[in-house]
C-alpha cells in the first residue's frame, strides 16, 4: 500500500496507523508495505507487513472487545502439541496488538478441490488428532451446559426474532427447548478434549507443515466430536454425504488408534457427531444474523441456507429430531430460503 493510500486510511483509522508504527518499531524497519490481510466475524483485524522479501502479520484486537490473553494461551498449547500456528514475535496487550509470523495467503477454502481434498482433509484430521491428544484437563474454559445454551439461544433471538421478525408460539418454544435439552445432553455425555471451536477450511492455511491453524482464541475443553464435524460440515463449503461419511470414518479409525476416547461403535459416534453438528448449525445461523444486524456485516447471511440444509438433513435421519424438522417447516426454513 502506498504512503498516500495509507495516509487516507489512517485519517479515518487511528488504530491502523498506530499498529503500523508499533510493528515497524518492533521489526526495526523505517518503511514497509502495510495492507489489510483479512478480517473475521469478530472485532479483530489483520494486516500484512512486507519489506520486499519477508512478511509478517499484525493482529489488531481492541482490548475492550477482544482480549489477547486467550489467543496467546492457545497459541502456546498448539505449539506445545507440535502444530503449525502463528508464532508471537511481539505483543502489546494494553493496546491490543500482536506481531505474528505469516503462514501465507492460501487457505484450505481457497485451494480445496476434487483432486486434493482427500490429501488436505487427511492433513487436517492428523493435526486435529494431535491437538486432541495434547489435552490437559482444566487448562481451557469448559464447554459447559451454560455456554451450549447461550449459543443455542442465538437462533431464536437473532435469526427467528430479529431476521424473520417472528415470535415462536408457546408450543414452538416448548419444541425447541426439548430439542435443545437433547442436543446439550448429547454434547455433555461425550469425552472432553481440547476444542478449537472453529476448525474449518477457512481457518486452515495451506502451508508447510500443513495445515497452518488460525482463529483459535475461542478454544475450550469440550465434546470430542465438535471439531471434526466443524471441519466436514463447513460454513462455506459443502461435500456429498458419502464423502463426509468417508472422512468421518477416517477420523474415527485414526482417533481410536491414537488412544482417543471415541465410541467403539461407529454408528454411536456418528450420531454424537450429527447431534453436535445440529447444535453448531443452529448457533451459526443465529451468529450470522447477529453479525448482520449488530455488526453491519451482511454477507454472512448468504451462507445461512447451507446450515438450514445441514439441520434438515440430520433431523430427517433421527426420530428424536423430527420435531425440529417440523418447526423448520412452520418457519418456512428451507435450504434455498434466507
Amino acid at each position: 500500500m502506498s504512503d498516500s493510500i495509507l495516509s487516507c486510511m489512517d485519517a479515518a483509522d487511528l488504530r491502523a496507523q498506530t499498529a503500523r508504527q508499533w510493528a515497524l518499531a518492533q521489526l526495526g524497519l523505517q518503511q514497509a508495505e502495510f495492507a489489510p490481510a483479512s478480517a473475521d466475524a469478530s472485532f479483530r483485524r489483520y494486516f500484512r507487513i512486507r519489506d520486499g522479501v519477508r512478511s509478517w502479520i499484525v493482529m489488531d484486537a481492541p482490548p475492550e472487545r477482544e482480549p489477547l490473553a486467550p489467543f496467546v494461551t492457545v497459541a502456546g498449547l498448539l505449539h506445545a502439541a507440535g502444530l503449525n500456528a502463528p508464532r508471537i514475535l511481539a505483543e502489546d496487550r494494553m493496546r491490543g496488538y500482536l506481531l505474528l509470523t505469516d503462514l501465507g495467503q492460501q487457505t484450505f477454502l481457497q485451494v480445496l478441490d476434487e483432486h486434493n481434498a482427500d490429501a488436505l482433509m487427511s492433513d487436517a484430521i492428523t493435526a486435529l488428532i494431535r491437538w486432541q491428544c495434547s489435552t490437559r484437563s482444566g487448562v481451557l474454559p469448559p464447554y459447559d451446559a451454560a455456554l451450549l445454551k447461550r449459543e443455542l439461544d442465538l437462533f431464536p433471538d437473532w435469526y427467528v426474532g430479529r431476521h424473520l421478525q417472528r415470535a415462536l408460539s408457546a408450543r414452538q418454544r416448548e419444541v425447541l427447548t426439548a430439542i435443545e435439552h437433547r442436543l446439550i445432553g448429547s454434547a455433555l455425555a461425550q469425552p472432553r478434549v481440547f476444542v478449537h471451536r472453529d476448525y474449518m477450511p477457512r481457518n486452515l492455511m495451506f502451508t508447510d507443515p500443513n495445515p497452518g491453524i488460525l482463529d483459535f482464541q475461542d478454544a475450550v475443553e469440550g465434546p470430542i466430536s465438535y471439531d471434526v464435524i466443524s471441519l466436514l460440515r463447513d460454513a462455506f463449503l459443502s461435500w456429498p454425504e458419502a464423502r463426509v461419511e468417508h472422512w468421518l470414518r477416517q477420523y474415527w479409525t485414526a482417533a481410536r488408534a491414537a488412544g482417543l476416547p471415541v465410541d467403539a461403535d461407529f454408528a454411536a459416534f456418528r450420531r454424537a457427531c450429527d447431534f453436535m453438528g445440529v447444535q453448531r448449525h443452529l448457533k451459526v445461523i443465529g451468529i450470522f444474523a447477529r453479525i448482520h444486524y449488530r455488526d453491519g456485516k451482511p454477507h454472512y447471511l448468504a451462507d445461512v441456507p447451507r446450515f438450514i440444509g445441514y439441520v434438515r438433513g440430520v433431523a430427517a435421519r433421527y426420530a428424536e429430531l423430527a420435531p425440529l424438522l417440523q418447526l423448520f417447516d412452520e418457519l418456512n426454513l428451507h435450504a434455498e430460503a434466507t
